[in-house]
């Protein structure tokens, strides 16, 4: 896992494994229009829940999720009213979460799931 593209879908992946069993059903993965990226789309319950997936080796560049910055909350509204519009659904509520992964060498992963960060 040297590239920081292997790093992050590895990331992704406990992420989405995470949500499985914490009951979330995933609707989609890294979907994507002009205005960016989604990395999970899932519903828990009645919520339609737009996952931001952070993930770190190490602490050189600080935490997973200190690199969730306002604009990237605003960015990932946007995008979720555009995946909304673009599914054509209207859920009983929409939630962002970000799931921060980290690990280091020789240690499990841990995943911290933030509900509803913006």
């Amino acid at each position: 896992m040297r590239t920081k593209k292997a790093v992050g879908q590895y990331g992704e992946d406990l992420a989405a494994r995470y949500l499985t069993t914490e009951g979330f059903a995933i609707l989609e993965r890294n979907w994507r229009c002009e205005l960016g990226e989604i990395d999970i789309v899932a519903r828990d319950g009645d919520t339609l829940v737009v996952c931001e997936v952070k993930t770190r080796r190490g602490l050189n560049y600080g935490s997973p999720l200190e690199s969730i910055t306002y604009r990237k909350l605003a960015t990932l509204r946007k995008l979720a009213g555009r995946w909304l519009q673009t599914h054509d659904l209207t859920p009983a509520a929409v939630r962002i979460d970000i799931l921060a992964v980290f690990f280091e060498h020789n240690t499990p992963p841990r995943v911290d799931h933030v509900r509803g960060a913006a």
